[in-house]
């Protein structure tokens, strides 16, 4: 297949910007879906703080 160099620049950010924003959006996500769901029954209930010192 052989693209126009047009297309291998614009196919080149999209990735780049795909992997810069699974790079620093992995980890808030996991966190932001942890505290979204919420401790576990008789478990001590989730904060900033407690991930924080833990």
């Amino acid at each position: 297949m052989v693209l126009r160099p047009t297309t291998k620049q614009r196919l080149a950010i999209v990735v780049n910007v795909t992997k810069f924003m699974f790079q620093w959006g992995f980890i808030p996500a996991i966190l932001f879906l942890g505290f979204s769901k919420g401790a576990d029954p008789g478990m001590p209930e989730l904060t900033f703080m407690n991930l924080l010192w833990q």
